[in-house]
């Protein structure tokens, strides 16, 4: 890494609309400006993203916003090295109005561009303003859209051990909110409110995932082997359940009406719901400790919004401890989508020469679970 070099940073991928300086100084990528316009105003309506009104507000808000990040930053243009953009995965024309700011500024600038993956800049972001981080690692993404666990061996190059089969736990803990009429957005609401209840109010299933429930028997030396993969959707559909009661079914008996949704039943299942949520993320992490996936992880680096959930960083801590771990979670202003998370993984990609053409297209999916993250 070349000491000084500023790298600036584009990320649209969904909802947030973001710009910021980073700089390499002593050994780590450190902030020199950060903005993130936030459209939650716009959709809270809809009880969620719009992709249409997404990409809109977008194209209203990227020049201001980088304009602001480059002043903030006091930070002459001729020292940017790149520009670097998140072009993967997410709302494809959210994605399409970053991936072309960041190839005009970059065409402008005269420096190369850089496409980062959103998922493993997550992952980055506990790298940001700290001192190096020690590989092996463990890489946990927790976030709204995605639930995904690696072994990482550096922060370019991981390994996809499991993944969400269905809802992440960002989603599950939005709609959970909804059913419970808490409001958009809907996970730090439910948190809040899960401090006047009790965890052990209601038990909700925590999935057991084997390779034959994900993949089925195929090839698997084990067909009935638990994976590493995770599951919210039928915790979701038992907070559902004990919400509006269990379908009746003809020619059964009638299903016990549910509980009234008093103020203090609304908290206790919150509070149940998180702690079941959390509860499968630490079990997985467990499994694989106890599986030695990661080779003796030295570090465990988690990332997403959900990570400044405080039920789910205590239990983390609690979980390096047990194990000797180091668990770098990042500072809450990095946990949701930022691009401060995007310039800092451009770092390493830049120190190896590694760029992309102006050509560089975004694209819906991520491209984890090969062995290079950028």
């Amino acid at each position: 890494m070349t000491e000084g070099t500023a790298i600036l940073g584009i990320e649209t991928s969904c909802d947030e609309t973001a710009a910021s300086v980073v700089e390499w100084r002593d050994g780590a990528p450190r902030v020199r400006s950060s903005v993130v316009s936030t459209q939650h105003e716009l959709h809270r309506r809809y009880a969620g993203v719009v992709p249409e009104l997404a990409s809109r507000a977008h194209l209203e808000r990227i020049v201001p916003a980088v304009r602001e990040a480059l002043r903030a930053a006091d930070c002459p243009r001729e020292r940017i090295a790149a520009v670097a953009v998140g072009n993967r995965p997410g709302l494809i024309g959210s994605l399409l109005v970053g991936n072309a700011a960041a190839k005009a500024y970059a065409w402008s600038l005269g420096v190369p561009v850089i496409g980062i993956d959103h998922v493993a800049a997550h992952l980055a972001a506990g790298l940001i303003d700290a001192p190096p981080a020690a590989f092996p690692a463990l890489g946990l993404v927790v976030s709204g859209g995605h639930t995904h666990l690696f072994a990482m061996e550096g922060p370019l190059r991981m390994r996809l051990l499991g993944r969400t089969i269905d809802d992440a736990i960002g989603e599950a803990f939005d709609k959970a909110a909804t059913v419970l009429d808490l409001g958009y957005p809907g996970g730090p609401l439910l948190d809040a409110r899960s401090d006047s209840g009790d965890p052990g109010a209601v038990r909700f299933p925590i999935p057991r995932l084997t390779a034959r429930s994900v993949r089925g028997a195929g090839d698997a030396a084990d067909p009935d082997a638990r994976t590493l993969d995770f599951s919210f959707s039928g915790m979701k559909t038992a907070l559902l359940y004990a919400v509006r009661g269990v379908p009746a079914v003809p020619g059964r008996p009638a299903p016990t009406p549910p509980v009234p949704l008093s103020g203090q039943r609304v908290s206790d299942l919150c509070a149940s719901f998180q702690s079941a949520a959390v509860g499968h993320v630490l079990d997985v992490l467990e499994r694989a400790i106890e599986a030695d996936a990661a080779g003796s992880p030295r570090t465990l680096l988690v990332g997403g919004g959900v990570s400044a959930n405080r039920h789910l960083r205590a239990r983390l801590h609690a979980f390096g401890t047990r194990h000797s771990i180091e668990v770098r979670l990042p500072s809450l202003a990095y946990c949701l989508d930022n691009a401060a998370m995007i310039a800092a993984l451009a770092h390493w990609r830049h120190a190896e020469g590694s760029h992309d053409a102006l050509t560089l297209a975004p694209q819906p999916h991520s491209t984890l679970g090969r062995i290079a993250a950028g």
